[in-house]
């Protein structure tokens, strides 16, 4: 599984952050962690692509773009990997 098609914009000390990452580890997701905080173009990568969003965690996954978390929405978002 390429790393790629899962990336998780998020920032430090963030609790939802950290449940969708917990989630994705849990099921042997692999994916690409993103601190904002700490990446200038990662942030205008994080809004461009979430049309603005100012909150995290976004997280892309082949073509969709989830804003906080939702677990039941990230589990269906996943179904693009099998």
């Amino acid at each position: 599984m390429e790393t790629s098609k899962i990336k998780v914009y998020s920032t430090p000390g963030c609790h939802n952050c950290n449940q969708a990452r917990k989630l994705l580890s849990d099921k042997g997701v692999e994916f690409e962690y993103i601190d904002v905080t700490r990446d200038g173009e990662a942030l205008r990568e994080m809004k461009r692509i979430s049309h603005g969003a100012r909150s995290v965690p976004v997280i892309s996954i082949c073509d969709k773009v989830l804003v906080g978390f939702n677990k039941v929405e990230l589990e269906k978002a996943l179904s693009c990997l099998s």
